[in-house]
């Protein structure tokens, strides 16, 4: 079998699946603008991004989307012409890539991964109070949608990680997307009485020490970043002996970055009034030192919009990290209170420093709920179990494929269901997620 991935900066959400089919002899093809990690024998044929910018003031989303997808099609027929055409192709559908696989392979299956649709109402949209969406908002994210709906209308299956993100799209495609993880690899991200991490001014934590860890690719508003900094102030007051360790970038992955060219990490620094020497911030780190991070916390705070979930997120649940989490339909999806996590109100900073309190001043009580949240990780998005099912869906269509032709074109029928998971959301205009 040859399956073709398709992402603007794959393998992305594919890398797992991608590893998978090619360790059991698959031919597996990657088109992307940029590449974030590479994979043994995983072919890699790239398509130059487009001069036009997606989104902002006065900007065209759908053209470089539309650029895109005429760049793929492109690549998919002069694979096709040399020989080498797909048995499958497999896709982000958020920025336009699959938007004419269809019309470059008629007879090929496509299977589109549907990661994020956006409404102006009870998702990222509006979440903050301040926040007001705007005319012209509301026409680029209609853009952005055009494009997702104009793909998924021609593909076979859609996939989304978390039945709440399935849940954002139009109650007529639903049935066309299954609900399917791509995994969590719970053999690396698991506790460790004895871990440790060494910071950067020679410090030694260890598992035990009131360590509180916060995480996100970058630190903005979209992940609560100025919530978790309100609520250290809180409990650096408090907890002398409180150590706070931050991993993330200064960079922007979802929102708006703060006026005047500052980052949010200054800003947030001075408005709160947090001792610079209580809390350090790591950048972004290797993902092995992420791991050594969960394992040594007391108290990990994760809080986001209602958007995509973090892959961090679960991977601290699957450490045995104490996790105190924003009540948003993404996170609800995962944590029950009191079960597996606590659940906080996103904007009450009070809750959440009096959640951080408890955790550090009495850790034997939430080592039923860390136990708690790693058997939950293992038993919905185990990586080996969420890869089985990707697999047996790409199989069940490969076949599907194969049955004669109508005279109006290749059989379809109903939506393919992979096994019982319906769990668990990379972001607005970057779609990945940490």
């Amino acid at each position: 079998m040859h399956i073709v991935f398709v992402h603007r900066h794959g393998p992305g959400q594919f890398v797992h699946l991608a590893r998978r089919l090619i360790a059991d002899g698959w031919t597996a093809t990657l088109i992307c603008e940029t590449l974030d990690r590479p994979v043994p024998g995983l072919r890699v044929l790239r398509y130059q991004a487009s001069h036009h910018q997606a989104g902002g003031a006065g900007g065209r989303p759908s053209v470089p989307y539309i650029e895109a997808g005429r760049k793929v099609a492109d690549i998919l027929h002069r694979l096709s012409l040399a020989g080498r055409k797909p048995d499958m192709v497999m896709g982000h559908i958020g920025w336009g890539g699959m938007m004419f696989v269809k019309d470059a392979l008629p007879d090929v299956p496509a299977i589109g991964f549907c990661e994020y649709y956006f409404q102006p109402q009870g998702g990222d949209a509006g979440f903050a109070p301040s926040d007001e969406t705007t005319l012209q908002q509301r026409q680029i994210m209609r853009l952005r949608n055009a494009i997702q709906l104009s793909t998924l209308e021609q593909l076979d299956a859609g996939i989304s990680p978390t039945a709440w993100q399935r849940s954002r799209y139009p109650a007529e495609y639903q049935s066309k997307i299954i609900v399917q993880h791509e995994g969590i690899d719970t053999t690396r991200a698991r506790p460790d009485a004895m871990a440790g991490f060494r910071l950067s001014d020679g410090r030694y934590l260890s598992a035990g020490d009131p360590v509180v860890t916060f995480a996100a690719r970058d630190l903005e508003p979209y992940r609560g970043f100025p919530q978790f900094m309100e609520a250290a102030a809180q409990v650096a007051r408090n907890n002398p002996d409180a150590t706070f360790v931050v991993a993330g970038g200064d960079g922007v992955s979802y929102g708006r970055a703060p006026s005047r060219g500052e980052t949010w990490r200054a800003r947030l620094l001075q408005e709160t009034g947090l001792p610079p020497d209580r809390i350090h911030f790591l950048g972004q780190i290797p993902h092995k030192d992420l791991l050594s991070l969960f394992q040594v916390s007391a108290a990990h705070v994760y809080l986001t919009y209602p958007f995509v979930l973090s892959w961090s997120f679960l991977e601290a649940m699957a450490c045995e990290a104490p996790v105190i989490a924003s009540k948003t339909a993404p996170v609800q999806e995962v944590v029950r209170d009191g079960v597996n996590g606590r659940l906080v109100d996103f904007w009450d900073t009070g809750a959440i420093a009096a959640e951080v309190c408890s955790a550090l001043q009495a850790p034997a009580d939430r080592q039923a709920m860390r136990r708690a949240a790693r058997r939950t990780v293992v038993s919905r998005y185990e990586l080996s179990g969420c890869v089985l099912r990707l697999q047996a869906l790409l199989t069940k269509l490969s076949s599907r494929s194969a049955q004669p032709h109508t005279a109006h074109g290749p059989i379809r029928t109903g939506p393919i269901k992979t096994g019982s998971a319906t769990s668990r959301h990379t972001p607005g205009p970057h779609w990945s997620r940490v």
